[in-house]
């Protein structure tokens, strides 16, 4: 689940080794010639619940991890971009809908997981297309979301939030 941990100084290209860092009072990597500390953080990632009509837009990942299972749209925030503007790019590269965000959901993390998921709730505006990472997508009503083919823990646990805000 997790990548590798770096091996050599981003900056100085030198090898890291575990240290224990007194100030953070933990250990870390550090550079064995610079002294920079290497920090591995979780990853923030952004998504929509699309809305409209009391139905919830999700798609069929066409990419893995989890090929084939359903999913709101999601994905890495770039740098140069707010957290909302990530959930509404997201949105319109894997359904190909414009949406206003009207409010945050919820923002899921696990002390295993190497992410944080922040979900917006949206308003769809157009009608989606369908953008390359996804193999299908429809809408549903809280009694027929495909609970069982849900893509990740995440997904499950916003989309019961979805269903309680209603």
């Amino acid at each position: 689940m997790y990548n590798s941990p770096p091996r050599f100084c981003s900056g100085c290209g030198q090898p890291l080794a575990p240290q224990y860092v007194v100030v953070e009072q933990r250990e870390r990597l550090v550079c064995t010639v610079c002294e920079e500390i290497h920090y591995i953080n979780p990853k923030v990632v952004a998504g929509v619940v699309p809305t409209r009509d009391g139905r919830a837009w999700l798609l069929r990942r066409a990419i893995q991890p989890r090929l084939g299972a359903w999913t709101f749209p999601a994905g890495f925030m770039e740098m140069g971009e707010t957290v909302e503007e990530a959930a509404r790019r997201e949105t319109f590269e894997e359904l190909h809908m414009d949406v206003r965000i009207t409010g945050l959901l919820n923002i899921y993390s696990r002390r295993e997981a190497p992410t944080v998921l922040i979900v917006y709730l949206a308003e769809a505006l157009t009608e989606p297309t369908g953008g390359s990472e996804a193999l299908e997508f429809a809408s549903f009503d809280p009694e027929s979301i495909p609970w069982r083919h849900l893509a990740f823990w995440n997904t499950e646990a916003a989309l019961r939030d979805w269903v309680q805000s209603l």
